[in-house]
């Protein structure tokens, strides 16, 4: 009885575990479908551009893109008590649609401005600071880039990647 009442105490466990891991798990979510014709009226042009493109999960580029470097990277400062702490160096690039007319002499500048003051927004509200890397920091980030790469440039922009990313303590 002794050897069996650890068997058996582990069996019932193993049960227990697994029971309540089924019960609590995350139920799936699935994104609402675009319909045609319903997309550029419901004042989502993420949607509209993009339908069925979700940017709260990792999806490859299709194979009609053509990624586009920026070629400097952003320096943001990260502010505390009216001291600088940290600055952040991110690099980023665009995956454009295939027939794309994205000049990067005539186009940079404005989108560089633009992303620039969404990076500093984002280090003001404390963006960079705690786990700033975990994956819902990052899909935040970049669906905000994304959004908007597209108000600037246009529909072909289909995603924004993050190809750098370093916080150097001061």
């Amino acid at each position: 009885m002794r050897k069996l009442l650890p068997i058996l105490l582990l069996l019932v466990g193993l049960g227990a575990g697994g029971g309540i891991g089924w019960v609590l798990k995350p139920q799936a979510t699935h994104p609402p479908a675009v319909t045609a014709g319903h997309g550029e009226d419901s004042g989502h042009p993420a949607q509209a551009d993009n339908p069925g493109h979700d940017t709260s999960v990792y999806q490859p580029a299709p194979a009609d893109t053509e990624t586009v470097r920026l070629p400097n990277q952003f320096v943001v400062p990260v502010i505390e008590n009216g001291r600088v702490t940290s600055m952040v160096v991110i690099g980023l690039a665009l995956d454009l649609a295939s027939g794309h007319d994205f000049n990067l002499a005539r186009d940079e500048p404005r989108l560089r401005a633009v992303f620039l003051q969404l990076l500093f927004d984002h280090a003001n509200i404390g963006g960079f600071n705690g786990i700033f890397t975990s994956g819902e920091a990052l899909l935040a980030l970049r669906r905000t880039l994304i959004e908007a790469a597209r108000r600037e440039v246009g529909p072909e922009v289909h995603d924004v990647l993050i190809t750098e990313l370093l916080r150097q303590e001061s």
